[in-house]
């Protein structure tokens, strides 16, 4: 059991109504709170949570639509993010009670700050290194428009500059991060076919390889209904169609793909987290072609050319600067 949901569960008393669970971990917490409903934007804990409650969780960005009495936030990552889903959230449950639950190291001491614009908060329960906030909703906000807090930013290629459109929670939020940036710079010499962008956050690679390959089709895939909503923006902001897919790692890329690109995550939550790279490097060669090539670009620190040659095959450093390093292999 996640030791937010713990925390939750020292005051079940307080949540026996019909209850909104905004982002839960995919734990047992549904079960225990049997008139509770998730609304979750991790396709992977999404698919934890159907198969164990089926029709018991909402995935996407926006809230559910169904009535609550109450909702508990359990504190994303991004402080953005936190303030899109406690808006709202805070603007479906006016005179209700809204929690807040969290780690002390993710920073909720300080994101409970973000309730005094209801009401007063108040703290309920300090224990497993997690806080649980509660507040009134006494002003609640208009409901938020997610498109209207996105981040537009431009990025410069050699064919012109490529417009980003950015939302709340999704890496690198508002700007080009260095990995990417480098491995813009080495988009050349792709195998032509079919594209994956894995891991693809705002849509940045996808969009350059579309717009520059215009004959490739290009998929671009994220674990985060945030991050591939983000994609679909940029694309259409740069006039370009491809497939986005929300999935939870390469098992849910397509097959035959002629390259793979990546500037995969290694981080989630405050957790440090390579599982998902990892098992992209172990599994690229199922789903790429005879021939077919992986470039990634990660961390210099990170040591992943061993394993990349370990499970696909004779593995170069294709470039390197400002701390990161491109990998580029190819299935024999």
């Amino acid at each position: 059991m996640d030791p937010r949901s713990e925390v939750l569960l020292r005051q079940a008393e307080l949540f026996q109504g019909n209850l909104l669970l905004a982002g839960l971990p995919a734990d047992d917490l549904l079960g225990r709170l049997p008139n509770a409903h998730g609304w979750c934007w991790h396709a992977g804990d999404q698919a934890v949570l159907d198969a164990r409650f089926a029709e018991r969780s909402h995935f996407g960005v926006n809230v559910p639509g169904r009535g609550f009495d109450s909702a508990v936030v359990f504190l994303p990552k991004s402080k953005d993010l936190a303030d899109y889903i406690l808006k709202a959230v805070a603007a479906r449950l006016p005179g209700a009670e809204v929690f807040l639950v969290g780690e002390k190291r993710g920073g909720i001491e300080s994101a409970a700050k973000q309730l005094n614009a209801f009401g007063k908060p108040r703290k309920l329960d300090n224990a497993r290194h997690c806080q649980l906030w509660q507040v009134t909703v006494g002003n609640a906000p208009a409901a938020p428009d997610l498109e209207s807090l996105a981040q537009v930013f431009e990025v410069p290629l050699a064919d012109g500059p490529l417009k980003v459109v950015s939302l709340p929670g999704v890496f690198s939020h508002g700007r080009l991060d260095r990995g990417t940036a480098l491995l813009l710079e080495h988009l050349d010499k792709l195998p032509s076919g079919h594209v994956l962008d894995f891991g693809c956050g705002a849509g940045v690679l996808g969009a350059a390889v579309k717009r520059r390959y215009p004959h490739n089709t290009v998929t671009l895939l994220d674990v985060d209904a945030f991050a591939t909503a983000s994609s679909r923006l940029t694309l259409t902001a740069n006039g370009l169609e491809a497939e986005v897919l929300t999935g939870d790692g390469i098992d849910a890329a397509p097959m035959g793909l002629d390259s793979i690109l990546s500037n995969p995550p290694f981080h989630v939550g405050v957790h440090t987290d390579y599982f998902a790279t990892e098992n992209l490097l172990r599994k690229a060669r199922q789903h790429l072609k005879n021939g077919g090539e992986l470039r990634l670009v990660a961390n210099s620190f990170l040591k992943y050319q061993a394993l990349i040659e370990e499970h696909l095959g004779i593995c170069a450093v294709k470039a390197e600067g400002q701390g990161f390093r491109i990998y580029r292999a190819k299935r024999g």
